[in-house]
C-alpha cells in the first residue's frame, strides 16, 4: 500500500485591504480589487468587495483577463474593504535559469503586445541604454536576471519617493522609486532587449522571512516570457519569496489600477493585510 506523504510546505494566508474615500459627489468607479481567477482554486474564504455604505456591484473581465468591478459610491465617506483566505503551496517563486529566449519570429501571437512600449515603460527612449548596458549578457534568464540585478541597484527605495506618474525612464534617470518602479523599468528593459513582460500588482507579505520595516501595501512585479511559459521576477526585492498573491496582469501600472474613480475625491484611509495564518 502507499502512502501520500503531507504537502509540508503548504500554507494558508490572510489577505485584505480596506480603503476610505471622501466624495463631494455620486461617483463611478472601476475597481481591479479581486484575486485573479487564477488563484480562484485556492480560495477558502472569498474576497468577496463590502462596500459601506453598500450599493450594487457588477462585474466583468477586461481585456487581459482581470475580475473588475464597477459601481457608483455615494457622496460622502464610502468605505471598501475584503478579506479573503487562501491556501498557497508555500514554495518560492519558480527559479529555472535554463529557460531560453525565443526570437521575435517565433513567439505566440498573444506575447507580443508586450515587447511594445506603453504608457510608463517608454522603450523607445530605453532602447539605446538597455542595448549598452545589457547587449553583451547571456540571453534568456540570466538577461532577465541581469536586468533585475541592475534595476535592484539602480533605484533606491523609499515610500516617500512614491509618484504615481513616474514612468520607466524617469525611473531610470531619477535613481528612486517604489516597488512600481523597479517593475516598469525592468518591464522597459526587457522589451528593449526582445523579451516579453507584463506588470503584475497584488499581495506580497513578508511571509517566512524577517519583517520588513514600512507599511504594508500591495505590491508589484513582473513575468517575462521565457522557453513557452510566463516567469516571475521581482526587481525590487531580487530574490525568490513565497506567498505572492496575483490580483491583476496587464502591461503596465494604467492597466491594473486598482481604482478608477471619475470624480473628485479623496483617499483619506488605506490599509493592507497578507500574513501567514494558522487553521
Amino acid at each position: 500500500m502507499h502512502t501520500i506523504s503531507p504537502d509540508t510546505s503548504a500554507l494558508h494566508l490572510r489577505v485584505g485591504f480596506e480603503m476610505e474615500y471622501l466624495l463631494p459627489q455620486p461617483t463611478p468607479m472601476i475597481l481591479a480589487l479581486n484575486i485573479h481567477y487564477s488563484r480562484a482554486s485556492d480560495l477558502q474564504r472569498p474576497d468577496y468587495l463590502i462596500t459601506s455604505p453598500a450599493v450594487p456591484v457588477t462585474a466583468y473581465r477586461d481585456a487581459f483577463g482581470n475580475w473588475c468591478s464597477r459601481l457608483v459610491a455615494p457622496a460622502g465617506s464610502f468605505v471598501l474593504r475584503a478579506d479573503a483566505v487562501l491556501r498557497d503551496h508555500g514554495l518560492p517563486d519558480a527559479y529555472e535559469p535554463w529557460a531560453q529566449q525565443i526570437p521575435v519570429e517565433h513567439l505566440p501571437e498573444a506575447t507580443l503586445v508586450y515587447l511594445l512600449g506603453s504608457r510608463y515603460c517608454e522603450t523607445d527612449q530605453l532602447s539605446a541604454v538597455a542595448w549598452q548596458l545589457f547587449g553583451n549578457s547571456p540571453t534568456g534568464w540570466d538577461r532577465v536576471q541581469a536586468i533585475c540585478d541592475f534595476v535592484h541597484q539602480h533605484i533606491e527605495f523609499g515610500y516617500h519617493h512614491a509618484r504615481r506618474t513616474r514612468t520607466a525612464w524617469e525611473a531610470y534617470a531619477e535613481g528612486q522609486g517604489v516597488c512600481r518602479d523597479y517593475a516598469h523599468l525592468a518591464i522597459a528593459f526587457c522589451r528593449c532587449m526582445n523579451i516579453p513582460a507584463r506588470y503584475c500588482t497584488g499581495y506580497l507579505g513578508d511571509i517566512r522571512i524577517p519583517a520588513v520595516p514600512g507599511p504594508m501595501d500591495f505590491a508589484g512585479w513582473f513575468e517575462a516570457y521565457l522557453g513557452d511559459r510566463w516567469y516571475t521576477f521581482d526587481a525590487r526585492n531580487n530574490t525568490p519569496r513565497i506567498g505572492r498573491v496575483l490580483m491583476a496582469r496587464g502591461r503596465d501600472a494604467c492597466d491594473v489600477a486598482l481604482t478608477n474613480t471619475f470624480g473628485p475625491n479623496t483617499l483619506q484611509r488605506f490599509n493592507v493585510w497578507a500574513d501567514e495564518i494558522q487553521l
